[in-house]
């Protein structure tokens, strides 16, 4: 997990480092990012997509690329897989078997995802009561987000703010 706050940049979890790297390394050049993840990651087959970040396997596609950046852009209002796929000009179907084959899940699994690291992220550092990051990330009241994080992460929201502690 990444979690930027102005010029300091936190990594955790038994790989932050390699995530770390990457990160830096995608601020001067995408590109090079692209590549440097690619010789770091030995298999990226579906079957060990559940074994690799998936963000580094986003920045590999153009197509998940930009329904990554889509998604970030529309957490509040919710997902549609119609509506992401005609806004990124594919089929939904292509929009399906693309984030299946890259990610290893369903586009709104992804999304899902994407939610909860905005989640996650605004927990540890925005100060903002659980009812207003769940209207942040698209959720009607902070119940729903309590449930999402616990199935997700097997934390609440009080394991997960602990955690800066």
């Amino acid at each position: 997990m990444l979690v930027p706050s102005g010029q300091v940049v936190t990594a955790g979890a038994a790989m932050g480092h390699l995530d770390l790297a990457l990160w830096l390394i995608r601020q001067a050049s995408p590109e090079l990012a692209s590549l440097v993840s690619r010789y770091l990651l030995a298999d990226i087959r579906s079957s060990q997509a559940a074994y690799i970040i998936p963000n580094h396997l986003a920045q590999a596609d153009p197509l998940i690329q930009r329904f990554e950046r889509w998604a970030r852009e529309h957490l509040k209002t919710g997902f549609a897989l119609q509506e992401a796929a005609a806004a990124l000009t594919t089929s939904s179907r292509t929009l399906q078997r693309r984030c299946e084959e890259v990610l290893g899940k369903s586009p709104l699994a992804y999304f899902q995802d994407l939610r909860v690291e905005r989640a996650q992220s605004l927990i540890h550092g925005s100060g903002l009561d659980i009812d207003s990051i769940a209207a942040e990330v698209g959720y009607v009241d902070g119940a729903t987000l309590r449930t999402l994080l616990r199935r997700r992460l097997g934390r609440g929201v009080r394991e997960i703010r602990a955690e800066l502690r």
